[in-house]
């Protein structure tokens, strides 16, 4: 990485559901907790700080909405401008999450910064591709690559007015083990769409370096202007990363997730990346901090692993 790295921080914890007793999630400290492993001197990075979102509301869910649909719509655009600020000149954006619906926010300040076509590189556990209605949770977390798509009937999959975020044909989802056969994700699923799904399952037959290449056969397309990378911690092995919310068994080594993104956040055309889920709370001993803060100094800064 020969380019300038700005840090921003997303602390939000309001796109995701409560934990079992009802409380929020920590997610908030995630943040902090990834700076005090020292990533904002380890990456020599510039960072401009928190966007913090507004309260929690929606405990309980409301059936076929969005849980705190108006402070995410709202969130989304505050961290859009900061992330607009930050990529502004160039510069290589690192956010620091949070849940995954603030890849809503960071895309859509990337749009505003080059006011062109952005992609998505989805690499997570689950596809959340859900509508409002097809969600267990209700959480924008567990729909936000679906939201972001342009699905669902809220305003959250209308940021940008008619048009949604991204087109399904500009998204690759890299690395879902959630191959559920119930409905879960509805007729318009992911295998209903024009976006390019590299399971887990395609991962371990490819290789994570040959994944790798297809994904940006997909997001370097001359009509695509750059592209976003979401990277959500469940895609690791649990045994690795426990702080997490929907863990799924026999994820990713860190050396494959390595693997994986060393290629995409080197490409000239990568605007940044985002790092979701992880819970400081489930991580007292900050192990899976240590762990995260690593990963990503070894992958930018393309360290060789001993």
């Amino acid at each position: 990485m020969n380019r300038p790295i700005v840090i921003v921080g997303a602390p939000s914890s309001i796109g995701i559901r409560p934990y079992e007793d009802g409380t929020a999630r920590r997610l908030d400290l995630a943040p902090g907790a990834l700076r005090s492993q020292g990533l904002v001197e380890r990456l020599s990075a510039r960072d401009l700080g928190d966007v913090v979102p507004g309260p929690y509301r929606d405990y309980e869910r409301t059936p076929g909405r969005v849980r705190n649909e108006a402070e995410v719509a709202a969130y989304s655009r505050a961290l859009a401008a900061r992330v607009c600020a930050a990529a502004a000149d160039g510069s290589f954006v690192v956010v620091l999450g949070g849940d995954c619906s603030i890849v809503l926010g960071c895309v859509l300040g990337l749009r505003q910064a080059s006011g062109g076509r952005v992609g998505v590189a989805y690499v997570d556990a689950h596809a959340d591709y859900a509508t409002p209605e097809e969600s267990y949770t209700g959480s924008a977390a567990s729909m936000c690559l679906g939201l972001a798509a342009g699905r669902g009937d809220t305003v959250l999959a209308r940021l940008t007015g008619d048009a949604p975020l991204v087109g399904a044909s500009d998204i690759v989802l890299i690395g879902r083990s959630d191959q559920h056969e119930d409905g879960h994700y509805g007729d318009g699923g992911p295998g209903a769409q024009p976006l390019l799904d590299l399971s887990l399952a395609v991962v371990r037959e490819r290789g994570p370096a040959a994944v790798a290449r297809t994904a940006l056969e997909r997001l370097t397309r001359p009509e695509v202007d750059g592209f976003w990378i979401h990277v959500d911690a469940d895609v690791l092995d649990p045994a690795i990363m426990p702080a997490v919310d929907s863990p799924e068994a026999g994820g990713l080594q860190l050396d494959e997730l390595s693997d994986l993104l060393a290629p995409l956040v080197s490409h000239p055309r990568a605007l940044g990346v985002e790092l979701t889920i992880y819970d400081p709370a489930l991580d007292p001993e900050g192990a899976c901090a240590a762990r995260l803060a690593d990963l990503a100094v070894g992958v930018l800064r393309q360290e060789v692993r001993a």
